[in-house]
């Protein structure tokens, strides 16, 4: 794929909005995808759909580029979905609403490029379109990154010269301070979560801000290109050198959404490397997800998944039009035709080091050949919206392996069993399913967990130059079994797989990856996953060392190699 001009980029985003053209409602207000809905109001889905190709959209239209059709369905849609007299009605919004999430879009095209979204509305229009999103100051939301939607609106309408709460402005802001951790690191609200949300939510809505406040708020646009600089000298550890990003936490079906951070440095003017190493970021990111993956349906709509549509991983509120959140990627649109950007010869990636404490995120990143894996202290055990312990509780996460989900806990190669250490009690099996505490330190991280009551577990993690070391004291009530499981590797029927296990190791080998484990007790086995567990594949096997837990303490370690 040859992403380099603007008229390269622009063929991409245009290729991705182009099947929806014709999903429109009547009066263009919803998008009809079809598919399985979320736990908010269908119509809040159907809207939901309507307002995030506008991610793609606005910064496209405010560089200079055409797309008519997409010009006059939005002003049609916006004027139907704002009318209260209208069919096609967004309706009435209600605390914690999801239409409060999509309203952000619409603040960011009023922002960026008024002149599609609000010039082509008449004077009545205008009125119901500034007082539907006013709206947004009289209801309750979430203390988390959708304080931004709030403060992106009213700064929107304040813009436009209509109602605006400065009052709310104000709180707003006040609240996403509480959420600062140091180090251009945010926890994303009250359940403390350190994800890609604090890159494509709270430092992205924070650059756009940046972006267009820089002259009436030049205090706080400051600030938050400083700490921008600052996470992203962290942030990159979260990348490979061939442009897959880690799969790491929830809302990972917003895929290329991983790299919206790099697109709004640029646009904000943030430069922690140079623009020709953060093109390249982005030019081998999108590479990698348009080239090599299943991630469109046969209509070329995006799925509910990540590198394949996969319902089994999706988060309770993704809906059929979710997915199109990944567009702020191009948020690097708005840059005008004479941007150094566009002519920047996109570079590698700059040195970085082979095991980083991020502090602030409660993790160690270590790098393998280039590759990128995570190890987090798992902190995050009390938050449901979909299979969240899985997401954030294993103890390492991989550019090149990816993680599973489960599809029951009655079979061990239905449990998701991969990077996770897990017990067979009662023909059952159990994960970790509540924390007691960690330390991190430069190269290790020691946790302190339990999977069941009776069970308690300490298991010290420790980076090395080929994988990792996992040792583990187990304190137990019961005799039972544990299983240490090394990473889940692509065994599709092209991927040529050999599986090996020996007395006291197992390994899983394709044409492109290799994961193997080592014990010196354990006795070694290959997991054979059910379909349509792991993220990154849809067939998988897993390596793992299973180990006879007796009642009283046991100690045990495991080796797990990446290659």
């Amino acid at each position: 794929m040859e992403l380099n001009t603007k008229k390269d980029f622009e063929r991409l985003l245009l290729g991705i909005l182009e099947p929806l053209k014709d999903k429109y409602t009547p009066g263009c207000a919803f998008l009809e995808l079809g598919g399985a809905y979320a736990w908010y109001e269908n119509i809040s889905a159907k809207m939901e759909s309507f307002a995030r190709p506008l991610w793609g959209l606005v910064p496209y239209w405010a560089g200079g580029g055409k797309a008519s059709e997409f010009r006059r369905i939005y002003a049609n849609g916006i004027a139907s979905g704002t009318d209260p007299d209208g069919s096609e009605y967004w309706g009435v919004c209600h605390d914690g609403d999801q239409r409060f999430v999509e309203m952000a879009a619409l603040a960011y095209g009023l922002l960026l490029t008024p002149e599609r979204l609000w010039d082509p509305l008449n004077d009545r229009e205008k009125d119901n379109f500034a007082k539907w999103l006013y709206s947004i100051n009289g209801h309750d939301m979430p203390m988390n990154n959708w304080r931004f939607f709030r403060i992106l609106v009213n700064t929107a309408l304040k813009k436009l010269g209509r109602e605006y709460s400065a009052e709310m402005i104000e709180k707003d802001f006040g609240s996403v301070e509480s959420f600062y951790l140091g180090n251009g690191w945010y926890r994303d609200g009250v359940k403390g979560q350190k994800d890609y949300y604090i890159a494509f939510a709270i430092h992205f809505y924070s650059l756009i801000y940046a972006a267009v406040m820089k002259n009436e708020d030049p205090v706080r646009a400051k600030l938050f290109k400083e700490r921008a600089a600052e996470f992203a000298k962290e942030y990159i550890y979260w990348f490979s050198d061939t442009g897959a990003a880690v799969p790491y936490g929830r809302s990972l079906t917003y895929r290329f959404a991983q790299l919206s951070f790099w697109s709004a440095c640029v646009l904000a003017e943030v430069y922690p490397f140079p623009i020709s190493v953060m093109k390249g970021i982005i030019v081998r990111g999108l590479s990698y997800w348009f080239e090599d993956n299943d991630i469109f349906d046969n209509g070329h709509i995006l799925t509910v998944g990540y590198r394949y549509g996969q319902q089994n991983m999706a988060e309770n509120y993704n809906a059929p039009g979710s997915p199109y959140w990944g567009l702020k990627v191009f948020a690097f649109m708005a840059l005008p035709s004479e941007h150094e950007f566009w002519t920047a010869k996109a570079a590698p990636m700059p040195p970085l080091e082979d095991i980083k404490k991020l502090e602030k995120a409660d993790m160690i990143a270590a790098r393998y050949r280039g590759a990128a894996t995570l190890y987090p202290a798992g902190t995050l055990d009390d938050f449901s919206c979909g299979h969240t312990r899985y997401k954030y509780l294993k103890f390492a996460y991989s550019s090149v392996f990816g993680f599973s989900v489960p599809k029951s806990s009655l079979e061990f190669l239905e449990s998701a069993p991969d990077s996770t250490l897990s017990f067979e009690i009662d023909r059952r099996i159990f994960t970790r399913i509540r924390n007691y505490g960690f330390t991190l330190s430069d190269n290790k991280i020691i946790t302190k967990w339990s999977p069941f009551i009776g069970i308690d577990v300490e298991t010290e993690i420790v980076p090395t130059e080929y994988g990792h070391i996992r040792k583990h004291t187990v304190t137990s009530d019961y005799d039972c079994i544990a299983y240490d499981a090394g990473f889940a590797v692509s065994c599709a029927d092209e991927d040529m797989c050999e599986r090996k296990q020996e007395a006291h190791s197992a390994s899983v080998k394709n044409r492109f990856s290799k994961c193997s484990v080592q014990s010196d007790t354990g006795e070694g086995m290959v997991c054979d996953t059910v379909p349509n567990t792991c993220l990154m594949y849809s067939k998988a096997s897993i390596p793992a060392i299973k180990y006879e837990i007796k009642k009283g303490k046991s100690t045990f370690k495991t080796y797990i190699y990446e290659c």
